[in-house]
């Protein structure tokens, strides 16, 4: 098999995934950040303790009026539910679209600046997309991470790796049938203003996909995933949601290809409330490109359905998890109300954060 072999199938699972009204949920925490989570409100980092968590999640009513698609890690992709069928049955039973983080985390960049790094993952990943798609999954998820300082990073060395790294795993998991979630994160650390993002961003995406065309990647089978352009996190002029959104919709038509069916926002630290009312804003502004402008939250749908379901209020944990998929439903297509739904303003943002 090869990628022409799945090219409509590629185009049919992103135009899915990126439907109007709908938006992804990010459940790909490795063992040891799951773990933290679940430390949080006094739950032991158990397999069982996972999976009760996860499968409280993919067993939400009314969940797939909301939510196109679930990005697992390994462990979720081959686990069963406490009930003996399968996560990937669950999802199913959703009308979720199952996918997979493929990536194997950040190693230093050598040659570069202290803080750049490469994402690894890219060895055999033919192989164990295949294997992926035998046992349910559609689509993938790389993060690449790259970070803005006062000493010059990210460093064209840094820039040109990460969407190389992109690159050749969008096109490895496409030939195994997966469609990729190309994701450049640009972290919210530092004090930088809002300009200085735009501007590394915009030169980061377009690196990414004059990569992506030197691979020969199908971009109408995949989707981006950038971080919001946003100030840093320290920046003493905090921009607007008005100002958020301008900047992030012109940083993506300067950037993005019209090809590219759907752009898929991380929340990258942002609260529950603000990535609602960020993305609402940017559904609510006049655009030039048609690409639908969703959501593939992880933080920011769990958040507050982690602390309601305290480790075995299930009802409690389903209803908080409908609430924000509801709201940020509603945000990509430019009709939320603030605070119309429950949820939480606390900052989710962590200095130096790890996956």
């Amino acid at each position: 098999m090869s990628l022409s072999d799945f090219s409509q199938e590629l185009i049919a699972t992103a135009r899915a995934l990126a439907e109007s009204g709908k938006g992804i949920l990010a459940v790909d925490e490795s063992t040891k950040t799951v773990g933290k989570r679940l430390g949080s409100i006094n739950v032991e980092n158990t397999e069982a303790n996972r999976q009760a968590y996860r499968g409280m999640l993919f067993t939400t009513a009314g969940l797939g009026q909301y939510i196109s698609g679930a990005i697992l890690y390994e462990e979720t992709l081959f686990q069963n539910h406490a009930d003996g069928e399968s996560m990937v049955q669950k999802l199913q039973k959703l009308g979720v679209i199952p996918g997979i983080k493929v990536d194997q985390g950040l190693r230093p960049l050598p040659g570069a600046g202290s803080v750049e790094t490469l994402c690894t993952g890219l060895d055999g990943l033919v192989e164990r997309a295949a294997d992926y798609y035998a046992q349910g999954a559609r689509f993938a998820k790389w993060r690449a991470v790259l970070q803005i300082t006062a000493d010059g990073c990210p460093s064209d060395l840094s820039v040109r790796e990460n969407a190389w790294g992109l690159a050749r795993y969008a096109r490895s998991v496409q030939e195994s049938g997966l469609v990729p979630i190309i994701e450049p994160e640009i972290l919210m650390d530092g004090d930088h203003t809002i300009e200085v993002t735009a501007a590394v961003q915009e030169r980061v995406i377009q690196e990414v996909y004059q990569a992506c065309h030197a691979n020969g990647v199908l971009l109408e089978g995949t989707l981006l995933k950038p971080s919001m352009t946003v100030q840093g996190a320290d920046c003493s002029q905090k921009a607007d949601p008005k100002i958020v959104a301008e900047m992030t919709v012109r940083t993506l038509e300067r950037s993005v290809p019209a090809s590219v069916p759907g752009i898929v926002f991380l929340s990258g630290g942002l609260s529950e409330e603000a990535a609602s009312i960020y993305l609402n804003t940017m559904n609510s502004i006049p655009k030039k490109a048609s690409w639908n402008l969703g959501f593939s939250y992880g933080r920011a749908l769990q958040h507050s359905c982690l602390k309601a379901w305290k480790g075995s209020e299930t009802e409690s944990g389903q209803a908080a998890l409908l609430a924000r998929a509801r709201a940020n439903s509603e945000a990509s297509q430019g009709c939320y109300v603030a605070g119309s739904q429950p949820s939480s303003d606390e900052q989710l943002f962590v200095a130096g954060y790890t996956y």
